[in-house]
């Protein structure tokens, strides 16, 4: 006799459902007999896998993670201090409740810009003895490992966090000392022989199981942002928040504790971060647009802020360019020759409104820089915001916020909200790094927090780790292109700069260099030209952090190539990991009186070889090969 199908089905449903229960009552009496109990979180067999432990004596949590066998983070303490409660022991388990995430969404910027998300999230709840409640929602995707404390009832205000990732014994670092702006060289240690001290909160390391990216996403002003605390010869790496005292009423959620891992080409190309932000509070997103810029401020200075007619001039060298953007910088309204905010008819003072006119009748948007004491009141904002958009400027550029503190990030909660509802672009500087922000606002389009082109300290490996640490969890605004400077760290190598236009992702790319430059490296100038305004794909094609990153970057059917090299000069040889089939690919590179362009046919999978000079770097462009092409010129 033959069952029919339903009842099949839902024999083999009961039956995965009682092999699970068996498994975990199993893996729990297992870990009971060595006085703990355990469970484990995976989306999938070879992804990887979260596994948390109650120590049964002390009522302490632990959190390890690892992938095909091998140790990612080591048992690392879990767990939350409040004014009324100590979570960080004396837990008793209550329950597991388990559901799948998934998801689709769209941002304004990144790597790509389509994304699919699917994780396994599973909730622990615990309870002290007191009653004090803890749940914590551990999440497990292809490419990490998340989790966050979630205190349904009114604990008071947090005092600290238990939090912490040890690595494995063996593991390598790349590390940021913590700066308020998040402005600091990457630098390459072993995990425990970095100095003792403070880091930024994107650590990269380098262990058995993979690589790790130690990050965090979803934080708002209800919360405080984070840094990481390292003790001499420890494999340890705490969380330290900004405030003493986290200020809450009621319940609270905090943010995501985030572990993006895999092989290398796995954590390059992650929106993990991204993915386990909150979806999108901006509904109409058509005004959202991406795009290259011409910043004023490294090709012209203050001077170039205070002159209707320079800026003008930098709108018709975008125009030519066909780049959407220039981006006015200080300046523009501090100049006491020209006008005064107090001045009750400050508006008309101002050039602005001229140079919008002027852009627009050219194709080109004007974006504009603001300090944040300008913007720090509602007042403020009022007068400021309106104003902008009623102008016609596209978008803002705020800096100077210099601080991760709970009640800046509640001032980051109203100016996100009110810059959307103003149809204004927003570029952060003197800022946090982004933290899952632009899923949630699109419009974000960069941010800075990162030692970038306008700095004299940058070294050839700093450039080499930013793919693989900061430009990582989100847009960075780097600001490539600045030829005309002699203290870069690639200043023989204008093939290297120009590569990093590529390599650094940032929804609106700020080119940094002169009119005057460009047009002394014509062939930089055409690639420039060529580069596209956002990205549908990124892969890593090559590199080693500290040592060489090569990117590829797709915008319909082309692909674009950035790479930057630390070393002696050589011939790197790249696999053309774009696909199958022919590629006419056009490299650009340093030649022994300028840059040269050079077009080659190369089959997907093969290895593109390219002549790089000492701290150098190249940039390419592929397009499918044809019979008689001979450019990828659009």
């Amino acid at each position: 006799m033959s069952l029919h199908k339903p009842w099949r089905t839902r024999i083999a449903t009961l039956s995965v459902v009682l092999c699970g229960a068996l498994a975990s009552t199993l893996l729990t009496a297992a870990g009971a007999r060595a006085g703990e109990s355990a469970w484990t979180v995976r989306d999938k067999p070879d992804g990887p896998r979260a596994e948390l432990r109650l120590d049964r004596a002390t009522g302490s949590l632990s959190l390890a993670v690892s992938l095909e066998g091998g140790t990612v983070i080591a048992p690392s303490p879990v767990g939350i201090v409040t004014e009324r409660a100590d979570l960080t022991e004396g837990l008793g388990f209550l329950g597991r409740s388990d559901r799948s995430v998934d998801e689709h969404y769209r941002t304004g910027a990144g790597k790509t810009r389509s994304r699919t998300v699917h994780m396994r999230e599973s909730r622990f709840r615990f309870r002290t003895a007191a009653g004090a409640r803890l749940d914590l929602l551990v999440r497990a995707s292809a490419d990490g490992v998340a989790y966050r404390y979630v205190l349904p009832g009114d604990t008071g205000n947090v005092l600290r966090e238990a939090s912490a990732f040890t690595l494995p014994e063996g593991a390598s670092a790349w590390l940021g000392n913590y700066r308020k702006d998040n402005e600091n060289l990457f630098n390459a240690y072993s995990a425990a022989g970095a100095p003792a001290g403070e880091y930024m909160m994107q650590g990269l390391f380098r262990t058995e199981g993979g690589y790790a990216l130690v990050a965090e996403s979803d934080l708002t002003g209800s919360y405080s942002g984070a840094r990481l605390v390292h003790d001499a010869d420890s494999t340890t790496y705490r969380v330290k928040l900004w405030d003493e005292q986290v200020q809450v009423k009621g319940a609270l959620t905090t943010p995501w504790r985030a572990v993006v891992t895999g092989d290398l080409a796995t954590v390059t190309g992650s929106t993990f971060t991204d993915d386990l932000a909150p979806a999108s509070e901006v509904r109409d997103t058509s005004w959202i647009k991406p795009g290259r810029a011409l910043w004023t401020w490294l090709a012209g200075g203050r001077p170039a802020g205070r002159s209707l007619e320079m800026q003008k001039g930098y709108v018709d060298y975008a125009a030519a360019r066909h780049w959407p953007y220039t981006v006015v910088d200080a300046g523009w309204y501090f100049d006491p020759d020209q006008w005064d905010v107090t001045d009750p008819d400050w508006q008309s003072h101002s050039w602005i409104p001229e140079l919008v006119r002027y852009g627009r009748e050219r194709g080109v948007g004007i974006q504009v820089w603001i300090h944040h004491r300008d913007l720090d009141t509602a007042e403020e904002r009022a007068r400021w915001l309106p104003t902008l958009e009623k102008w016609g400027v596209k978008g803002v550029k705020i800096d100077f916020m210099d601080s991760e503190a709970q009640e800046t990030f509640q001032w980051y909660d109203k100016i996100l909200p009110e810059t959307a509802a103003h149809h204004l672009l927003v570029n952060f500087h003197g800022s946090t790094i982004p933290k899952g922000i632009q899923r949630t606002w699109p419009h974000v389009m960069s941010l800075e927090g990162v030692n970038g082109e306008e700095k004299k300290t940058n070294t050839a490996q700093h450039l080499t780790t930013l793919p693989f640490t900061r430009n990582v969890i989100g847009s960075m605004d780097f600001t490539p292109g600045a030829f005309h400077r002699p203290n870069r760290p690639n200043a023989a190598s204008d093939a290297g700069e120009l590569g990093l236009s590529v390599l650094y992702e940032s929804g609106v790319q700020n080119l940094a260099g002169t009119p005057e430059s460009y047009e002394a490296r014509p062939v930089a100038r055409h690639f420039l030209e060529q580069l596209p305004d956002a990205w549908d794909d990124t892969r890593l094609l090559a590199g080693e952090p500290g040592s060489s990153a090569v990117l590829a970057r797709r915008n319909g059917s082309r692909w674009f190539i950035g790479g930057t090299y630390a070393g002696t000069a050589h011939t790197a040889e790249v696999p053309l990991r774009i696909g199958a089939g022919r590629w006419l690919v056009e490299t650009v590179t340093d030649g022994p009186t300028g840059l040269v362009r050079t077009a080659r046919a190369v089959r997907g999978g093969e290895a593109l070889s390219v002549d790089v000079v000492a701290d150098g770097g190249f940039a390419a462009v592929a397009c499918r090969w044809a019979p008689g092409r001979t450019s990828c010129d659009r």
